[in-house]
């Protein structure tokens, strides 16, 4: 298999996904397609050479239906030759199209790929999508269903987690975030969001609440409690899956769980004969990606168990990764990842995450291997770990290794 090389990332600011948001205006075709033509501009490259665009978008309808990824790629003027494909693993759905488009260079299918993802939350609300999962109560009974923040709040009092150590990460993603943006570490791969006269509307993560503190964080009330213990009882079905645990503390609210936000994202893979065709340095390789399921009631548990998978894959341990990158979905995520894995604080969303920047659904995959690979060049470090939870007990991961 030959070697597939990252060559540019990028990625829009995270506007808040409300209507009162800067990126509500500017539709998901419109994101998608500037993110195309800012990979073609910044990097010179005929687009004729670019073999397919996988795009990730969790709710592909309306706005967001109609293969997406196929209809940006016409609306940006790329090559009619270059193919585009719409592909969905809820949360982790930007980090697999890009690994797909990492599998195409590897085994000789395309030149260039591109891969990414859009989510434009404040025009497509989270679950327009609808699906059995959670709508057919025969599959709903059968695998337990029950919502995200519900296993959120489960992992939090399974594996020993208060509401103080929860808010505390929530506050440090925050600190991370407003440093890293004052100290220009996403200048590489961020583009502002301009409007049809080409003006700028957005050229910062909008969802950004730098002055959090302990007491701000401890005056919101639980997000999960009421369905959980009142209408319609989820506690009830997780501790049927769970007996072991008595009761769940329900302990997340919108402080320490990823924002609803709009954006995009795109990740520029090539082989090396492309690269020095176009003069352009290739940035990373990939060591190892995969994903794995999990148990899906629980679902958010699946990034320890895909980062030992593609670990062993890549003839690695934990003790080998220089920065690990795991999207925030909720805080107990990642201190349930930090605890499995052995992994100090100080290695981990070192810029922050999803819960101070916001998590556009299909777009965060793609965004935080950019940002990782951003710090691994500012540090000089060598390798990271890119992981992220998924809805219905899934994880997937890629290892990749600057050069």
């Amino acid at each position: 298999m030959a070697d597939a090389y990252i060559y540019d990332t990028v990625r829009t600011p995270r506007g808040k996904g409300k209507k009162d948001g800067k990126l509500h205006e500017i539709t998901p075709i419109q994101l998608a397609t500037q993110v195309l033509e800012a990979i073609r501009d910044r990097n010179g490259i005929d687009t004729a050479d670019v073999d397919d665009v996988i795009l990730g978008c969790v709710a592909p309808v309306g706005e967001q239906g109609s293969d997406i990824a196929r209809v940006a790629v016409l609306n940006a003027d790329y090559a009619e030759s270059t193919a585009g494909v719409q592909i969905n693993r809820f949360c982790a759905s930007g980090l697999e199209a890009t690994n797909m488009a990492v599998a195409k260079v590897m085994a000789g299918e395309a030149m260039f790929a591109i891969g990414g993802g859009v989510e434009s939350m404040s025009r497509v609300p989270m679950g327009s999508d609808g699906g059995a999962w959670a709508m057919d109560p025969a599959v709903a009974f059968k695998t337990y269903f029950a919502p995200q923040g519900i296993g959120a709040d489960l992992i939090a009092t399974k594996y020993g987690f208060s509401r103080n150590d929860v808010d505390a990460y929530a506050m440090e993603s925050q600190k991370r975030a407003a440093q890293a943006w004052k100290e220009g570490r996403f200048a590489r791969s961020i583009m502002p969001v301009r409007d049809v006269i080409g003006e700028v509307v957005l050229d910062h993560d909008e969802h950004m609440r730098p002055r959090t503190d302990m007491q701000s964080l401890g005056s919101l009330r639980p997000a999960f409690s009421a369905m959980g213990e009142q209408m319609p009882g989820f506690d009830a079905i997780a501790l049927m899956r769970y007996p072991e645990v008595e009761k769940i503390d329900h302990v997340h609210h919108g402080g320490n769980s990823s924002g609803i936000v709009d954006g995009a994202a795109g990740v520029l893979v090539g082989s090396k004969e492309m690269g020095e065709k176009y003069g352009l340095k290739p940035r990373a390789r990939s060591r190892a990606m995969g994903s794995v399921g999990s148990e899906p009631m629980i679902m958010l548990t699946g990034p320890e168990f895909v980062a030992n998978k593609i670990l062993k894959r890549a003839g690695m341990t934990a003790d080998d990764i220089d920065l690990f990158e795991l999207n925030e979905a909720f805080a107990s995520v990642v201190l349930r990842y930090m605890q499995a894995l052995k992994i100090d604080h100080s290695k981990i969303n070192v810029n922050g995450g999803a819960i101070a920047m916001g998590h556009p659904l299909g777009a965060t995959g793609a965004m935080i291997l950019g940002t990782v690979l951003d710090e691994l060049e500012r540090t000089g470090k060598g390798t990271a770990l890119v992981n992220l939870c998924v809805g219905a007990g899934m994880g997937t991961g890629t290892i990749i290794e600057r050069l």
